[in-house]
């Protein structure tokens, strides 16, 4: 018996420590308050449940074709990378459809053949479009900053808002030919397909909000002809500003005949 026993005790040390090198399920916190970038997609998973659907994007345009979580799995993540396919979940808040969709990056730091894929982008998309004051109230994870002079920029197609202090973390999901250019932070960028008016409003519509990470700096180098400063929309004092004044009535001319 005390033979039998020496005989397995090796046996069972040799079972514990391989359990002791399987390496922990990859696990990781958002790197910023919105709570979403920077998670594994296992974690979005567990958060939000199964995605109500997979979108695999065409090229660098916004032309998708969806999925069924079940055939994406059996037929269709396998001709494509993992990290080309988007998890969708749509959500009906206040008479609007509310569609989040996760973007991955995988990451390279990993020697295996598939990384873990952690979350670099979330877009939430409005149908129909929303007064850019409707968000915060259509999305818990909008939380922009309330003062006049937080730093916010746009263009004719967009509104770029940042929060809160930069991560170091974050640089696992930015491309590498960016990780030089900055510190980089949270960013809300909303986009309005029609474009904006030149008088931006808390009513002017918005048809796409996205979480991504942004750096200020850089906005400063090189973003002096692309990116207009402007207050911040969601303050109190863009709110009272006057309303944008009238345009001015175009004249038509009257001929002069000569006599």
């Amino acid at each position: 018996m005390q033979r039998l026993c020496s005989q397995q005790t090796p046996l069972f040390l040799l079972l514990t420590a391989g359990l002791l090198l399987v390496p922990p399920p990859a696990s990781s916190k958002p790197f910023f308050e919105d709570g979403f970038l920077g998670l594994t997609q296992e974690e979005v998973h567990a958060k939000l449940g199964t995605p109500h659907a997979i979108r695999s994007r065409k090229a660098a345009l916004r032309v998708f074709s969806y999925y069924s979580p079940k055939d994406w799995k059996k037929y269709f993540s396998k001709l494509v990378s993992p990290q080309n396919g988007e998890d969708v979940y749509t959500y009906s808040r206040n008479g609007v459809q509310v569609r989040y969709s996760f973007v991955y990056k995988p990451d390279f730091r990993e020697a295996v053949d598939f990384p873990t894929l952690h979350v670099k982008r979330v877009e939430v998309e409005f149908t129909p479009s929303v007064p850019l004051k409707a968000i915060p109230a259509l999305v818990n994870e909008f939380n922009p900053s309330v003062g006049p002079k937080d730093p916010a920029f746009r263009s004719n197609l967009w509104v770029l808002l940042f929060k809160g202090p930069p991560s170091k973390e974050a640089e696992l999901v930015v491309e590498e030919w960016d990780k030089a250019d900055g510190k980089w932070s949270l960013a809300y960028q909303l986009f309005s397909v029609n474009g904006l008016p030149d008088y931006l409003t808390v009513n002017s519509s918005i048809d796409r909000l996205e979480f991504n990470i942004q750096s200020l700096s850089r906005i400063h180098q090189i973003g002096r002809h692309t990116h207009e400063p402007i207050m911040n929309p969601y303050s109190v004092e863009f709110a009272q500003r006057p309303p944008a004044p009238p345009k001015p009535k175009k004249t038509i001319p009257v001929p002069v005949y000569a006599e």
